[in-house]
């Protein structure tokens, strides 16, 4: 049982907050509350909301609980779980309904390190009825490292079945009207092809602009599907090693005719801080999806090409640190407003200007750009002046050349030729001769290539592209760095390698 000091020190705390968040008022005279009236009004209220809140000490013992805590805990009155060390009262599933061990939590993590927490991955399972809980959860650090923590964590187990119902409805909507938007995307561009069809100027205008926005509708319900496969995580993660400089080159090559309609600048470049004269590029190397990179570098690129007014400039570069791979789109174009900047990752958010009204777009973009980013445990982040362009990043783990060598072998000759810019493994069909010609390309002087109009190069897999060349001269080579961020398929086709040796 608590003593009547803690609970008055409690809402007291609880009276201070709500103070400094003016939920109490902060007016002079007669109707001001006194500290002491707030401590009860705030201790009142955890009486009676829906959120369960506990408070521990720095050895993880329950010293306060609310009704709702004892509720959802399965306990039946708060006096039951004071005194208890709170692992025996708040049992933990994965979403998967696999139980869990208390010190192998996150929650564990953050009361330990006395760190802040949110998250909505636990499942809560009530002593008494074993009843089943889905957990917004949060951690709250209240002081140093002896100072208590606050447990507080809420049932959404009908706002995550209405999201799911939600995002099993957008599914079979935009599976359901891709294929008729497809046909009519199909019967417009016969109808706009001279060898299928003969019509006057004003009909072909009327025809591009429809042709135009059933494409947008098909990307659209493409970006529709993609989002509830994340959101259901159903997005399944399909990893290889590439060299990252090839790989973001190779992709961005794909753009290369938009970008030569708007005549923008383009460069591609490889920085480090060991990049001069006399050394040589480091090769940097990275396990990736290869289809989630792709649509990363495909969003960003495009998004630079349609916000960047024509005689603008892109510039792309791949920086490789210790233990991860830093991927940077940078544009001369309008820019982002600080005020937007923030929200920009957001689901359906779109930056609302007179500049943007005009450029269309689904508002899903950067939300998948973000999403894939972090499964392939990355981040994303941008850097923006607005009327003066900007700088979008994408950060993914670094592996080691070693690293990299054994999971191409895991993965197999068959699987590998797939990806185009992965060296094969030994007995696979090698390159021709052809195949390996480098096109030149004017070079500036920190050392990037600019893309010259009209080179083209046919490839091992026998698609053209324009190839951009970094400057790469001198013979030294930057030493390995280890790396210290893995992701955990990654490490497995590692080990699988070594054990297939022994």
């Amino acid at each position: 049982m608590l003593n009547f000091s803690f609970y008055e020190r409690f809402g007291l705390a609880c009276a201070k907050i709500g103070v400094d968040m003016g939920l109490f008022g902060k007016s002079k005279g007669k109707n001001r509350l006194s500290e002491a009236n707030a401590a009860s009004l705030a201790l009142r209220s955890l009486d009676f909301i829906a959120e369960a809140v506990l408070v521990v000490d720095e050895h993880g013992m329950i010293k306060f609980a609310n009704p709702a805590a004892a509720s959802m805990t399965g306990f039946g009155e708060p006096d039951n779980l004071t005194g208890l060390d709170y692992s025996l009262v708040v049992h933990l599933e994965d979403a998967q309904g696999t139980p869990l061990d208390p010190m192998q939590t996150e929650l564990f993590t953050a009361l330990k390190l006395n760190r802040a927490l949110h998250t909505r991955d636990y499942v809560l399972i009530s002593a008494q009825s074993e009843r089943r809980i889905s957990l917004d959860l949060v951690c709250i650090p209240t002081g140093d490292e002896h100072a208590d923590r606050i447990i507080n964590f809420r049932d959404i187990t009908k706002e995550l079945a209405e999201e799911r119902e939600q995002a099993e409805f957008i599914s079979t909507a935009s599976h359901e009207m891709r294929t008729p938007v497809a046909s009519i995307e199909g019967y417009l561009g016969l109808a706009l092809n001279p060898q299928t069809a003969t019509i006057d100027e004003r009909a072909k205008k009327y025809l591009e602009a429809a042709h135009a926005s059933s494409q947008h509708l098909g990307r659209l319900f493409k970006d529709l599907l993609d989002v509830t496969k994340f959101d259901d995580d159903r997005a399944k993660l399909h990893l290889v090693p590439v060299d990252a400089v090839q790989a973001v080159e190779y992709i961005a090559n794909e753009q290369a005719e938009a970008i030569q309609e708007k005549n923008l600048r383009y460069s591609f470049g490889q920085t480090s801080s060991f990049m001069d004269k006399k050394h040589l590029a480091p090769k940097i190397f990275m396990a990736v999806d290869y289809d989630f990179l792709r649509e990363i570098i495909n969003n960003l690129l495009g998004n630079a090409i349609k916000y960047t007014p024509e005689g603008g400039e892109i510039k792309i570069s791949v920086r490789g640190d210790s233990d991860k791979v830093v991927i940077s789109v940078a544009d001369s174009g309008i820019g982002i407003p600080s005020d937007d900047l923030v929200h920009i990752f957001q689901k359906f958010y779109r930056v609302d200007n007179s500049q943007t009204r005009q450029i269309g777009g689904t508002g899903l973009g950067l939300y998948l750009v973000k999403r894939r980013a972090e499964a392939m445990d990355g981040k994303v982040w941008a850097e923006s002046d607005f009327g003066h362009g900007s700088i979008f990043y994408v950060e993914l783990p670094r592996i080691t050349e070693s690293e990299y060598e054994k999971m191409r072998i895991a993965y197999g000759n068959e699987k590998m030729v797939k990806t185009p810019f992965v060296a094969p493994v030994v007995g696979t069909v090698a390159p021709t001769a052809a195949s390996q010609q480098v096109v030149p390309a004017t070079q500036t002087p920190d050392g990037t290539s600019v893309l010259q109009r009209g080179e083209l190069q046919r490839t091992v897999t026998g698609t053209s592209h324009i190839r951009i060349r970094p400057l790469n001269t001198g013979a030294a080579i930057r030493p390995e760095q280890p790396s210290s961020s893995v992701v955990k398929k990654r490490q497995m086709l590692i080990n699988n390698q070594e054990e297939n040796h022994e």
